[in-house]
């Protein structure tokens, strides 16, 4: 394991001495907390450290950085949180959605919090987008607004019937992304089921319950539960043959139908640029919200052929990357 792993397993004394001598070196410390896996990430984090390398930090040589991931399992969020807190950094970059930010900011209220997540002021992490307040900005990718239009796409190329939306009753808006959801259904006259899954097995049990159903589709809601079990959930749409919506491209990148969204990557970017603006002496109240100027359409051509469908032209040329 690399040397951040191992100061998670040793005590607090241990692990803070390293830490501390980097500091008096004027070495600057970021903590990162994600409710996501390390394994789902890597392109993310790679658009992070773009990011810090563009202002001059680079993990090891002109910046530390102390990650905590939280595998999917929100529950264990909050003692991650103060674990990055007793490190005492200079900014905490809370990736990861929501549940991440909320144990952050619900952690300090001095460090300087910078987030990516999808519905910032319905989800009470920022009292606007233009002056965000206290010690909290960052990233609102608009993922959960865009429920309804990925019903819209997908019900394009699929076939008449039900169509599922798959959700974490443990997310942060799960409620208000349902009814989104259900009204874009009525508008397309397509019937609804809507499912919850919020564990290994409840996803394996949901999938498999919507395949008994004989559903024509699924969108799966943008939460970072899922992403963090994204190979599974293509391995069991791909087994039950359920044509499936997402929120990112890594899943079609990586064997998905289709995805429609902000590029994640070029969020966490725009998180390290806040996070290198604040280091170079920028406050956190003159950093408003960033929100994305562009959503993409990814379509995995090869997924379509194994599900035997047929994308129409019109889909086709709306897609910014087509993976064959």
């Amino acid at each position: 394991m690399r040397r951040r792993d191992f100061l998670r397993l040793a005590s607090g004394a241990v692990a803070a001495w390293p830490i501390a001598a980097r500091a008096q070196q004027g070495m600057p410390l970021i903590g990162f907390l994600s409710s996501r896996s390390p394994q789902d990430s890597k392109p993310h984090v790679a658009g992070f450290l773009r990011g810090l390398e563009a202002f001059g930090y680079v993990d090891g040589k002109t910046v530390t950085i102390e990650y905590r991931w939280a595998m999917g399992r929100y529950d264990q969020l909050p003692q991650l949180a103060k674990e990055v807190v007793g490190l005492n950094p200079a900014v905490i970059a809370a990736a990861g959605g929501a549940p991440s930010a909320r144990a952050a900011k619900a952690a300090t209220s001095l460090i300087p919090v910078f987030f990516v997540t999808s519905d910032s002021v319905a989800e009470g992490l920022v009292a606007s987008l233009s002056r965000p307040g206290g010690n909290i900005s960052g990233v609102d990718i608009m993922s959960g607004e865009l429920t309804g239009k990925r019903l819209e796409l997908l019900a394009q190329l699929a076939r008449p019937g039900d169509i599922a939306f798959l959700t974490n009753p443990k997310g942060m808006q799960s409620t208000s992304k349902v009814k989104e959801f259900e009204g874009a259904a009525q508008t397309h006259n397509r019937g609804v089921i809507v499912i919850g899954a919020s564990s290994d097995t409840e996803l394996d049990n949901a999938i498999s319950t919507l395949a008994k159903k004989s559903v024509a589709g699924m969108v799966v809601e943008n939460d970072p539960y899922f992403d963090s079990r994204r190979e599974r959930l293509i391995e069991l749409t791909s087994q039950y043959s359920i044509p499936s919506i997402y929120h990112i491209r890594e899943f079609p990148l990586t064997g998905g139908l289709m995805s429609y969204g902000a590029n994640l990557a070029d969020a966490y970017y725009q998180m390290a640029v806040l996070t290198g603006r604040f280091l170079k002496g920028a406050k956190v109240g003159d950093l408003p919200i960033i929100r994305p100027t562009k959503f993409e359409l990814t379509l995995n051509l090869k997924t379509a052929k194994a599900l035997n469908l047929t994308i129409p032209p019109t889909l086709l040329a709306l897609a910014d990357e087509v993976v064959d």
